[in-house]
């Protein structure tokens, strides 16, 4: 077979592995339920895992609460701003005694005693708090969207996080299927050999270095088949059932991926304006800023508007003319004003502390973009390099298979020697090794650039 037939092969190969994706991802996501746990079953492609990871991993379920909370803080401020409405009650004893209820008009009787009680239905509304009410809702509205963001982006590192294990799961299964095909071909070179030394034309240690290289063989596959394990328990909880045995299959989708044609500064561009974290991190440093804005407000007066309407009674009044009632009805409506003139430097302090806050969030959001323009360079860089080994990787296991075949046509021809087909044997397994992890590493850090500049769909 020459190197030509060999990359036809990998062609055919690769382009009915698409087609088999696109069958896949047609199919609707199969499930069943194992010890009272949704999991996933028959064969599942990489956006069938991902749509299934979003919706039972636990990380993302959190996530989806705490945007429940950011809600429920901005309805909090907001409802700040409209009128409340309590009922009151309040007993008091006073020394001396006390009229129940103010005069009307001169000379009114009325009762008098040390003690009263008051049930009240009280309205209360704020009319002007110096912005600091404005600024309560304005920042909690930031963060309510910062805390959509958060999501986004928590479901975009499970997106790359999901594919990256999907690519690392597949690739070991090749690997461990290319270290049982080279098993089997060392088997079957053992029974040549033995064949010859029946035959009295080789010694016995050549069936022992035969033995030696077969036994190294199923010791790497055991090793291989642990860190299979690992991965697919890894899988498992990023889909959030990891308590349940894995009983699904992974269609076989490693396929090279697309070359990146856009530079860096573009992607880097792309990114500033479409993470999800920027933006989060964005809408953070503006929330701090109006959080800064309503401490400084509070150098302001307060404003509200009071109106009230209840009940006077009092127990045994040491003074009640003759028609006169222990009870009485009053209302009352008025505005407040409350000014701070010393507060022993509570209000300096809060204002303090949000200024410097804000400070530390402008630094976080200054590293935030380094981290980003790292993110980028690094899974641009690691795209490039992994295609390039690719394409000498295939090159290698091409070369490797002939040079294998070629040593032991001459081996059995009596013309070489048992090394030299072992080496050659050798050779291609690392160069298929080679190849396969090139692979994964390719399309895994293709969905590493999806994932830094912050594509959150699958």
């Amino acid at each position: 077979m020459t190197i030509i037939d060999s990359n036809r092969i990998h062609l055919v190969v690769g382009l009915a592995l698409h087609v088999l994706v696109l069958l896949g991802a047609a199919d609707a996501t199969a499930t069943e339920t194992v010890d009272g746990q949704t999991t996933l079953s028959g064969r599942q492609n990489l956006r069938q895992l991902q749509a299934f990871a979003l919706e039972h991993n636990p990380e993302v379920s959190a996530s989806v609460f705490d945007g429940h909370a950011a809600r429920a803080r901005t309805a909090s401020a907001v409802a700040a701003r409209l009128p409340r409405l309590s009922i009151e009650g309040a007993y008091n004893r006073y020394d001396p005694d006390l009229r129940l209820t103010a005069a009307r008009f001169n000379g009114e009787l009325g009762a008098f005693g040390d003690n009263v009680q008051t049930t009240d239905l009280v309205l209360r509304l704020p009319l002007f708090t110096g912005g600091r009410l404005v600024a309560e809702v304005r920042a909690a509205e930031l963060l309510e969207a910062s805390a959509d963001q958060r999501l986004a982006r928590s479901r975009s590192d499970l997106i790359y996080n999901v594919a990256s294990l999907y690519f690392s799961v597949l690739a070991q299964q090749r690997l461990i299927a290319s270290l049982e095909l080279s098993t089997q071909a060392l088997a079957a070179h053992l029974d040549q050999v033995q064949a010859l030394i029946a035959a009295r034309k080789a010694a016995a240690v050549e069936a022992l270095r035969s033995e030696v290289k077969l036994a190294d063989i199923r010791q790497r596959w055991l090793r291989e088949q642990n860190i299979l394990a690992i991965q697919w328990q890894s899988l498992l909880n990023l889909l959030g059932s990891g308590t349940a045995a894995a009983r699904f299959s992974l269609v076989d989708a490693l396929v090279p991926p697309a070359v990146e044609e856009a530079s860096v500064d573009v992607l880097v561009e792309a990114a500033h304006r479409q993470r999800p974290d920027v933006i989060a991190t964005r809408n953070e440093l503006d929330a701090q800023a109006a959080r800064l804005d309503a401490a400084r407000a509070g150098h302001w007066p307060t404003v509200n508007l009071i109106g009230a309407i209840g009940n006077r009674s009092m127990n045994n009044p040491a003074q009640l003319p003759s028609g006169i009632s222990d009870n009485d009805r009053v209302s009352r409506i008025g505005i407040t004003v409350e000014i701070p003139i010393f507060e022993g430097g509570r209000i300096a302090a809060r204002i303090d502390e949000e200024k410097a806050k804000f400070n530390a969030q402008r630094e976080r959001l200054d590293k935030l973009l380094l981290q980003v323009r790292l993110d980028v360079t690094g899974a641009g860089a690691n795209l490039a390099s992994a295609l390039e080994r690719l394409k000498s990787t295939e090159k290698a296991v091409a070369l490797a298979s002939k040079v294998t075949e070629i040593e032991r046509e001459k081996y059995a021809l009596g013309r070489g020697t048992q090394l030299d087909v072992l080496d050659a044997q050798n050779a291609l397994l690392d160069a298929e090794t080679n190849h396969i992890r090139a692979l994964a590493d390719a399309n895994t850090s293709k969905a590493q650039l999806r994932w830094a500049k912050g594509e959150t769909t699958q």
